[in-house]
């Protein structure tokens, strides 16, 4: 598929969104658990996930030194909500054994490349995640992509069969300018929850609306 097709197949995708707003301010650590609860989940989901863990436990510190079912409960109208817990509690414990606080403030002294480098060393942290905070906490130009909206991706054949996403979120960040990054990325979680839904109820036709739209020339 050529590039100004691409560009049609994203723009449609941040058609989607009727009306973009940043996530409500949070400071770099919620922000990455956030991201966790994000991460091949809706954005209606996340909030509701994030706001029991809030609910649930009294601040960060509880959350490290609880066990990880206890955690799972809290996000359990998450996928993998174990995982995710096992994630969370790790960076915790990462963070606080670095820093003795659960501050990362300084990370918006490093710059950009050099905080990547460091959320990407984390237990625990996804090229998603790393992305997202670099988007939404450094005003960065990032692209989030996770398993969801890769498969996605490669059925409106925007990005090769055997990109990973990595590769997914480096071309998207060429295609799209960072003005448009949040809309398209809201859009792809939009579209990839619908491929998800079509492939469960459609294995075998192959039938495809809305993505089917989406590719039309």
């Amino acid at each position: 598929m050529s590039s100004a097709l691409k560009q049609k197949v994203l723009a449609k995708a941040a058609g989607l969104v009727k009306k973009t707003e940043d996530p409500a301010p949070l400071d770099v650590l919620h922000r990455m658990v956030y991201a966790i609860c994000r991460e091949d989940a809706t954005r209606e989901e996340a909030d509701e996930a994030y706001k029991k863990l809030g609910e649930a436990f009294f601040d960060l510190n509880e959350v490290r030194v609880s066990a990880a079912r206890e955690v799972a409960r809290a996000l359990r109208q998450l996928p993998d909500n174990m995982d995710r817990a096992e994630r969370i509690i790790s960076i915790l414990q990462e963070v606080f054994e670095t820093t003795y606080s659960f501050d990362l403030e300084g990370l918006h002294k490093k710059g950009v490349k050099q905080a990547q480098k460091i959320l990407e060393r984390y237990r625990g942290s996804s090229p998603f995640m790393v992305a997202y905070v670099l988007r939404h906490s450094m005003d960065a130009h990032a692209i989030p992509v996770d398993a969801s909206i890769l498969r996605c991706l490669k059925h409106l054949e925007v990005v090769e069969e055997k990109a990973d996403i990595e590769a997914a979120q480096a071309a998207l960040e060429n295609i799209i300018p960072k003005a448009k990054g949040v809309a398209v990325a809201e859009g792809l979680t939009i579209m990839a929850r619908d491929y998800s839904r079509e492939l469960s109820s459609t294995k075998k036709s192959g039938s495809s609306t809305k993505l089917a739209t989406a590719k039309k020339k």
